[in-house]
């Protein structure tokens, strides 16, 4: 426990303030059904762009690798 109110409060003020914020709007009932649908249309998103962009950025990462 101890830990983990180091952890919090090593926070700055602003940063704990967004997070009360984005809890709020999450906790707004239906918006939370909704923000839960928009995360699944990244996550897709974003999976489907690495299945079809994978190869062309471990490529990218592999040349820079041997550059550096």
């Amino acid at each position: 426990m101890s830990r983990l109110y180091s952890w919090y409060s090593n926070l700055s003020s602003e940063t704990v303030a967004t997070f009360l914020r984005f809890r709020k709007v999450l906790t707004a009932g239906q918006g939370l059904a909704e923000y839960a649908l928009i995360l699944a249309l990244i996550a897709i998103v974003a999976i489907i762009a690495l299945i079809f962009l994978g190869g062309q950025v471990s490529k990218i990462l592999r040349n820079v690798g041997h550059s550096v």
